[in-house]
């Protein structure tokens, strides 16, 4: 699923990250972006409902990584949801295997990962969320 797509309500962006992370399989990492409150912990529990492990969820922000045991087509998977938001450095980054987590055979879901262009050739796909007005997010996905 790739294009650009409007969102009038939280339900309406986890639905367009279900139907987002329906194509995603082992091996496979995304970039998520956007400002503050643009929705991105909504689109995350989207893709955490396709794998099977939505009660799972909390946000890393104060942690950098939560792994989430999953299952896709009846096979048993990791998803991994990193956020980036707190680390200062590449250094500090690289000091924590990053790049090996991103080069695994999971799904991995980046938040700020624009911070660290670096690492911008490891991600398979880049979901952009932006506020388009009241209560409007505009989801952009390549």
């Amino acid at each position: 699923m790739r294009g650009e797509f409007l969102s009038s309500s939280p339900e309406q962006t986890r639905e367009y990250a279900r139907r987002f992370a329906a194509g995603l399989g082992p091996g496979d990492a995304v970039c998520m972006t956007g400002p503050l409150g643009a929705g991105k912990t909504e689109f995350m529990r989207g893709i955490t409902e396709v794998f099977g492990c939505e009660g799972q969820l909390s946000s890393p922000t104060f942690s950098l990584l939560n792994i989430y045991e999953g299952c896709m087509r009846g096979q048993q998977l990791e998803l991994h949801h990193f956020d980036l938001y707190r680390i200062e450095s590449e250094g500090e980054l690289e000091a924590t295997g990053f790049g090996e987590y991103l080069s695994g055979p999971f799904v991995s879901v980046v938040e700020w990962g624009e911070k660290f262009p670096s690492y911008h050739r490891s991600y398979t796909r880049r979901v952009v969320l932006d506020i388009a007005g009241e209560g409007m997010r505009k989801i952009t996905i390549t």
